[in-house]
């Protein structure tokens, strides 16, 4: 039976520009369009897992106003308990991201209320994380917040679930209540100092991090996959092939594909299998929120994606 997951972290709106390319630094460049779509981190990565059949809570603030209506309406859609989700004086965070053709993207996040985000919230919503099995976490809220909440999860004999972005250098003291650490390339740069990884940099940069406490690191690597690691076993795992149109929320789907995955049987290569196909479908739509897959479609994704050459339709 699928275990609950008690997602801490942040919800913004967000406000996508798309352009043919991304502009260099003092350069302008036209718009083809603009629209707002409901994001954050921890928002993110619960709407993923709620949208493949998970149970799951939110934890997090939003501001009284118009944005933070969109995303708790947005979240409930998607099947993730709001009831933790504190209403702040300050405003709903904000996220501008500009997307070009070819799917990538920039990020700016303007915190608002998700700064406010505190120790004394997580007391509040204590049975909240006693009453789940896994928690995930992210760092668009206050560091001493993670920390906190990290150290109380594990005092819970919680499984625990860090995606360490926005890129950071983090202490020893945060990593050892990390079960599963997941960085992209470039996040997995700024933990170890390491200016440039090739393939062979991945595996020796990961290990770093498990000498500093994570018991596990997954090492997201687009559209080459990803890579595990516990110290014990190391596996590559290739990604499925398609055609990005949007990359924002790639890596929330493939956390909360992963978490998804091993709350229902606790098998690292199944959760990692999940999260790929996950990840593949959400590039291939645009949004955050908008781009992420049911259940259902992912295992029709699985079952027909040979036919379509492995892209997504």
């Amino acid at each position: 039976m699928s275990g609950k997951v008690a997602v801490v972290g942040s919800l913004n709106m967000d406000i996508v520009v798309n352009v043919e390319r991304l502009p260099e630094e003092g350069e302008t460049v036209h718009g083809s369009g603009v629209y707002e779509a409901p994001g954050g981190k921890g928002a993110n990565q619960a709407a993923a897992l709620g949208k493949l059949g998970t149970q799951v809570a939110m934890i997090g603030l939003v501001g009284a106003d118009a944005n933070g209506g969109g995303l708790l309406a947005s979240l409930r859609q998607a099947g993730v308990d709001t009831r933790a989700v504190r209403m702040s004086k300050r405003a709903t965070g904000l996220a501008y991201i500009t997307v070009d053709g070819a799917g990538r993207n920039h990020i700016i996040v303007v915190s608002g209320a998700n700064g406010e985000l505190s120790a004394a919230d997580i007391e509040l919503h204590r049975q909240t994380l006693e009453q789940c099995d896994i928690v995930v976490l992210q760092l668009e809220i206050p560091l001493e917040t993670v920390v906190y909440t990290l150290r109380l999860a594990k005092e819970l004999g919680k499984t625990t679930v860090l995606n360490p972005a926005p890129a950071r250098r983090l202490d020893e003291e945060l990593l050892q209540y990390v079960d599963f650490l997941i960085p992209n390339e470039h996040e997995l740069r700024v933990l170890t100092g390491r200016a440039e990884l090739d393939e062979a940099g991945v595996p020796e940069a990961s290990a770093i991090l498990l000498g500093k406490g994570a018991r596990a690191v997954i090492v997201t690597l687009g559209e080459k996959g990803c890579f595990y690691t516990d110290g014990r076993e190391s596996e590559f795992f290739a990604a499925h092939k398609v055609v990005p149109l949007d990359t924002t929320a790639a890596g929330d789907s493939f956390i909360g594909g992963f978490a998804a995955g091993y709350a229902e049987e606790r098998d690292v290569r199944k959760a990692i299998g999940l999260a790929i196909t996950a990840a593949a479908i959400t590039v291939t739509r645009r949004g955050a929120q908008s781009s992420l897959p049911a259940r259902d479609e992912v295992d029709r994704f699985l079952k027909y994606k040979s036919l379509y050459d492995c892209v997504y339709k």
